[in-house]
């Protein structure tokens, strides 16, 4: 029988931070669905993420700033905005909120 898992989306995460927490809610047939919960942070100063996978992510709680590679203008995301990165689309988290966790729904396919 295949097991049935639930969660608690917006609790179950830890009150101090100290780093982003990456939960993986559901990995199955080149689809991975993950949480992860930021608290006032950002990428290391020259880092970029270069994924092999899209990934469509959406803040679901607090607020981000996303940067891109070769694009001027930063992407600000609030509880509700959602964007797809194609694969390969360098890009680095340059804020998240300091006053409370910024919850994201990632998902890579």
């Amino acid at each position: 029988m295949t097991e049935i898992k639930t969660g608690r989306f917006f609790e179950e995460f830890p009150a101090e931070v100290p780093e982003e927490v990456f939960e993986t809610l559901l990995s199955a047939d080149g689809v991975r669905i993950e949480r992860i919960v930021s608290f006032g942070h950002a990428s290391p100063e020259g880092f970029w993420y270069d994924q092999d996978d899209n990934e469509w992510v959406m803040v679901l709680r607090g607020a981000a700033r996303l940067e891109f590679e070769g694009r001027e203008e930063a992407l600000d995301l609030r509880a509700g905005d959602y964007v797809n990165i194609p694969a390969g689309v360098r890009h680095r988290v340059d804020w998240t909120t300091p006053e409370e966790p910024t919850l994201w729904l990632a998902v890579w396919y």
